[in-house]
């Protein structure tokens, strides 16, 4: 897949439009090829209302987004910089632009993308199939257990620990990345080493607790928090991978979260902290 930056002549693809963020499974459909040629995805860099001022938290990084739309098939991914300058163009004048550069065979939404400053989305892109000859496909919401999947709802899901039903929306495992630190050496003390990263700025946050986890396809064990037990109280999160014991130090490591499986909790002691750590490693290797 080749990415771009900016728009360049790509003629006679079909275009998918959306923000995309985590690549959920209503996404996918609007990511899925309707016709034999090539894919091109226009989306931003940053959501629309961060450009405002407005605080966003993603469900994804910008690289995370990107190898998610590589794996649904896409040829080409557009990721463009949303200016309040780009703001001011009306509906019309943005699918202008994408007539201008692609002369799309087909453009797909999902149901309720809008876009230009006049907030336009499926009437004017119905409207304009004949003057541009191109084809459009609206996707209908995509629903799990009757709840129409989005990127907020999932992110609600996250925000109070259901892993297990994001998940279900997202279609693939919710992951955050990073490069591993040093720790305080505590877990390797008690015989269970594990590695810490800083939770990524701008991630839709996790609740604190113990979860269930996978690096790089080996079974994990998960805490985020503030380890009330030893008294830190800076947010770290940190993974002990079951069974694997190397000095990772400063690689770059996806952790995949599966479930949670209790909250954080302060301990008596450094001894009951390590009896609960066995009976977390042991739900966790099931």
């Amino acid at each position: 897949m080749e990415i771009y930056n900016e728009f360049r002549k790509i003629d006679n693809v079909s275009l998918a439009l959306g923000f995309f963020d985590g690549v959920h499974k209503g996404h996918q459909v609007v990511l899925s090829k309707y016709n034999e040629s090539k894919l091109a995805v226009i989306t931003f860099k940053k959501h629309p209302l961060e450009v405002f001022g407005k605080p966003c938290l993603y469900l994804s990084t910008l690289e995370k987004r990107a190898d998610l739309i590589e794996k649904t098939g896409a040829d080409y991914l557009f990721e463009l910089d949303f200016t309040e300058e780009f703001s001011k163009i009306t509906g019309e004048e943005y699918l202008q632009t994408l007539i201008e550069y692609f002369h799309p065979i087909c453009i797909t939404t999902g149901f309720n993308h809008t876009f230009g400053s006049d907030m336009q989305g499926a009437k004017l892109l119905e409207e304009m199939q004949g003057k541009y000859n191109y084809k459009y496909i609206q996707i209908p919401p995509q629903k799990y257990n009757d709840e129409i999947i989005s990127s907020s709802l999932i992110r609600e899901y996250i925000c109070k620990g259901d892993i297990y039903t994001a998940n279900c929306m997202l279609g693939h495992r919710f992951s955050v990345s990073g490069k591993v630190i040093k720790g305080n050496q505590l877990g390797r003390q008690i015989g269970f080493p594990t590695a810490n990263i800083l939770y990524p700025a701008k991630t839709v946050n996790i609740p604190y607790g113990v979860y269930c986890t996978e690096v790089n396809g080996m079974r994990a064990v998960t805490n985020y928090g503030i380890k009330p037990t030893i008294g830190n109280y800076t947010p770290v999160m940190e993974t002990h991978i079951i069974g694997f014991d190397k000095n990772i130090y400063g690689q770059d490591i996806e952790v995949e979260f599966i479930r949670k499986i209790r909250d954080e909790k302060k301990f008596d002691s450094i001894n009951d902290l390590k009896l609960q750590i066995i009976k977390d490693t042991e739900e966790c290797s099931k």
